[in-house]
């Protein structure tokens, strides 16, 4: 558990003061290399054998690396973290460490699309069974998580954006022992902190709000100790999606600011939900807000919005000045991303079409701009659009 918090910091505190750099720096410093040599026979033995934890080699280890760890670790007050090269990386490591063919995976509808086609192309062939279930399911049904090794969670889940009760689904699973694991990337630490809710793991894509600049692709798990040394010894070794060197000091750098960034984007969220919520164009909102289930302490910029049928998408997207198309969000500039382009990704199958999305949902990524030249923009896309 993270020392910051028991001493009643806040975790902006956390995140500007923790894991300053070697000597007296600031800024931990990038160790850019492959290897670490031994100062004698000895102290190599050790290491190979397990007897201490010196870096060896940066695809199992790395200073810079062990830097973000340790940071990302105390902001979800879990005991260790491993970082890797991509929320996909992150996801799949997990998993591969956890589950096992003849297992049972139960999965929340609305999941993330490359996360389905993980589970349907590539676990299932193996005979891995998946289970979709709604949010209601899950927290409704104390029995639905008998027999399965994993439950696999988001709160919000994506584009519909539906929270869920986290204890009450932790609670359910440790009646049946499964374990839980939550991509915690919307609302991160600082709105939503799972493993203080009874969840066995958290992962992120770093890539998006804890990184917040939009130049870095990585991945992060955080969990007891016991997980995070399974995961790192079978899949961080094996699979070697380990996360660089410089990408950690990347993301070092962007978690300092982390706490304002998702005040910011909050803020816009909020003003655009009051908007969008009037808005004769609009069919719905679909964004929670704080204190909507327990644990979740605020609203981060990442939401949908249901548009009239009189608005032609493909104008809207085109009439758009700031907000640009793209697939990712949690950095400083705003995105839109069409469900009508999402649901027709690579002409296959994913969880949007599987759970029936609707084409008419635009998703949102609220960047840094000031909201009301966001809204200005986005409101006359939308009168330019109409039929």
């Amino acid at each position: 558990m993270a020392d910051f918090f028991s001493d009643g910091y806040s975790i902006d505190t956390l995140l500007a003061a923790a894991a300053t750099g070697f000597g007296g720096a600031v800024v931990p410093p990038i160790v850019q290399t492959s290897l670490f040599s031994f100062d004698n026979y000895q102290a190599f033995e050790d290491r190979m054998a397990g007897r201490s934890d010196d870096p060896l080699y940066t695809r199992v280890q790395n200073p810079t690396v062990a830097v973000l760890e340790k940071m990302v670790a105390e902001a979800e007050q879990g005991d260790a973290a491993v970082a890797f090269a991509s929320g996909m990386a992150a996801i799949s490591s997990t998993i591969f460490a956890l589950v096992k063919p003849g297992d049972r995976i139960a999965c929340v509808e609305h999941v993330y699309p490359d996360a389905y086609r993980l589970f349907e192309r590539l676990l299932r062939p193996f005979g891995v069974e998946i289970t979709y279930h709604s949010v209601e399911e899950l927290e409704s049904s104390p029995d639905l998580l008998r027999g399965a090794k994993l439950a696999y969670l988001e709160s919000p889940n994506t584009v519909v954006f539906q929270a869920m009760d986290l204890p009450r689904v932790a609670a359910h699973a440790k009646k049946h022992g499964t374990l839980t694991v939550i991509d915690n990337s919307w609302a991160t630490p600082v709105f939503q902190r799972p493993l203080t809710l009874g969840i066995d793991i958290v992962l992120h894509s770093a890539s998006k709000y804890l990184s917040g600049h939009s130049d870095t692709v990585a991945g992060i798990v955080i969990a007891r100790a016991e997980l995070i040394d399974r995961i790192r010894d079978l899949s961080l070794s094996l699979l070697g999606g380990k996360l660089a060197p410089f990408e950690a000091f990347l993301l070092t750098r962007g978690l300092r600011t982390l706490g304002a960034r998702m005040r910011q984007h909050q803020a816009s969220a909020n003003f655009f939900v009051d908007n969008l919520s009037r808005h004769s164009l609009v069919k719905r909102v679909l964004s929670p807000g704080p204190n909507t289930v327990p644990g979740l302490t605020g609203r981060s910029g990442l939401l949908s919005v249901e548009l009239d049928d009189t608005i032609n998408i493909p104008n809207f997207a085109d009439a758009l000045k700031l907000f640009r198309l793209g697939v990712s969000w949690g950095g400083f500039e705003s995105l839109i991303l069409p469900t009508q382009i999402a649901l027709n990704q690579s002409g296959e199958e994913n969880s949007l079409q599987r759970f029936g999305v609707s084409g008419r949902i635009v998703r949102l990524s609220l960047g840094l701009e000031d909201p009301a030249d966001l809204w200005a923009d986005f409101e006359t896309a939308l009168s330019q659009s109409a039929k």
